[in-house]
């Protein structure tokens, strides 16, 4: 029996996924991760070998027992069958029920980043000892750390402390745009030498994480017209609208955090101080100027806000760029007033 799968042993778990585990479902809304660890467990059960890898087309999905075959298959030189479905769908729930009944000893690996959670198929995993769904949303904090270190370490690099805390507070909400970045750093660092901060700002400072970061600090701050500048500049450099969205939550949430421990008697500046991941030292006196605009009720309204706005953006007509931009000057307008 697959058992539920606690966040401390999901590196094991892809590292290794055990024989007795038919499916894995990986879902969540960060597309990115579900796509990297997809190939994690790809590599895991089959190495490099493309004999022992399968990936059944669409139309496959009308058989019932098309996985099941596939994973019932042992490759001629031994080892263990990846049946790996990208993008999938409800279409492939009873192809999945045959593989999940079936003998293995390969592993199904589905791609599930579109699904919702009424989805029949990860109803249908979930209830069975055979199957593991694994939830694939954006990381946050010591993870999201943990995580970039270790990608570096797998492009042959490392970075510094600040350079570490300078990329955890930017990164996360795209991770094939966290990985290509990761990539170019690891690309131009010196052999032998860690990433500084300043290579970091350097080689991935003039792109859309920055930009958004000036956009949201001009905002907190009431400067419309330099929050209007930036956020154009940082559509421009490819941000994306759900990015914008969850950037301004998260920045939403730190403020929200500092001014609670103002409220417990912490300066502005040890509130600053005070937040993981740490504030970014050329950001923190912006950061400390605009606490002194926001109260701890309004900024709990604005994150109120900026979830509906996210919902909005995801469900309506409006084009999102239009309703992201408009969330960021929105804020900037609240609190020059």
């Amino acid at each position: 029996m697959v058992a539920k799968l606690e966040p401390r042993r999901l590196p094991g778990f892809l590292a290794d996924p055990p024989a007795e585990c038919r499916v894995v479902l990986l879902i969540g809304d960060d597309a990115g991760l579900v796509n990297e660890r997809a190939a994690m467990l790809v590599r895991a059960v089959a190495g490099d070998d493309p004999i022992c890898i399968a990936e059944p087309p669409r139309e496959a999905a009308r058989d019932p027992g098309s996985l099941a075959g596939e994973a019932a298959s042992v490759p001629l030189m031994g080892g263990r069958m990846a049946i790996r479905l990208r993008d999938a769908r409800d279409a492939w729930a009873e192809a999945v029920k045959g593989a999940l009944a079936g003998p293995g000893p390969g592993l199904v690996i589905i791609e599930g980043a579109g699904l919702t959670g009424k989805s029949k198929l990860k109803a249908l995993v979930a209830a069975d000892p055979r199957g593991q769904v694994i939830e694939c949303y954006a990381e946050r904090g010591r993870d999201l750390a943990a995580s970039i270190t270790r990608i570096l370490s797998e492009l042959g690099a490392a970075a510094e402390p600040a350079a570490l805390d300078w990329l955890t507070e930017r990164a996360g909400e795209d991770r094939m745009a966290m990985r290509r970045a990761l990539e170019v750093l690891a690309l131009h660092a010196e052999p032998g030498s860690r990433i500084t901060v300043e290579d970091a700002m350097e080689l991935l400072g003039e792109g859309s994480m920055l930009d958004l970061d000036e956009a949201l600090m001009a905002a907190s701050l009431g400067e419309v017209a330099a929050a209007d500048r930036a956020i154009a500049k940082a559509f421009g450099e490819g941000a994306n609208p759900v990015q914008v969205l969850r950037a301004a939550l998260r920045h939403t949430q730190r403020l929200h955090m500092a001014r609670l421990a103002m409220e417990g008697g912490a300066s502005a500046d040890e509130a600053v101080g005070a937040l993981r991941p740490p504030v970014f030292w050329k950001a923190k006196p912006a950061m400390t100027r605009a606490l002194s605009r926001w109260s701890v009720a309004r900024l709990e309204a604005l994150g109120a806000a900026l979830l509906r706005a996210e919902r909005q953006a995801k469900s309506t007509g409006l084009p999102d760029e239009t309703v992201a931009r408009q969330v960021v000057l929105g804020l900037a307008r609240s609190a020059a007033r």
